[in-house]
């Protein structure tokens, strides 16, 4: 008997997949347990419209985030700090800090995790940060560390 999954199964598949099970698992243990729903037309109709619906709204996003890069591509983020003689910054720019400077001087808002930061800045001058903005859409910003 087909069905379609409700949730994940360890062993069985993952929400929202058709599989093939026994008869009596079907009645007997996922049916019951609100699991599983047969694969007749109707919830097949219903399926369908949710894929189309998921993959809409990630389009939509990937969109938003292709945006976003093109905007971040032409941005050059001042980060003023205090720092010593030799070019050395008291503390260092974190991708916190970036995340914070964008919103407040750019109004875009960026998930601290998404910033690709291996280290923390520690010298001044001009640094290019990758940002992943979304899967397959990475944006570049151009960050220039002034002393104060």
């Amino acid at each position: 008997m087909k069905v379609i999954l409700k949730e994940n199964i360890k062993g069985v598949g993952k929400k929202d997949e058709i599989i093939n099970a026994s008869d009596g698992y079907a009645r007997n243990f996922l049916f019951p347990k609100n699991l599983a729903v047969e694969a007749n037309a109707e919830n097949m109709s219903k399926l369908k419209a949710k894929q189309d619906a998921n993959q809409f709204k990630k389009d939509v996003e990937k969109e938003e985030a292709k945006e976003i890069a093109k905007k971040l591509s032409e941005i050059n983020l001042k980060i003023q700090v205090k720092a010593g003689d030799n070019g050395k910054i008291f503390g260092g720019v974190s991708s916190k800090e970036i995340s914070e400077n964008l919103e407040k001087v750019y109004n875009i808002k960026i998930d601290k995790k998404k910033i690709e930061l291996k280290e923390t800045i520690k010298t001044l001058g001009t640094k290019n940060v990758n940002i992943k903005l979304y899967e397959g859409v990475v944006g570049t910003l151009k960050i220039e560390i002034i002393g104060g």
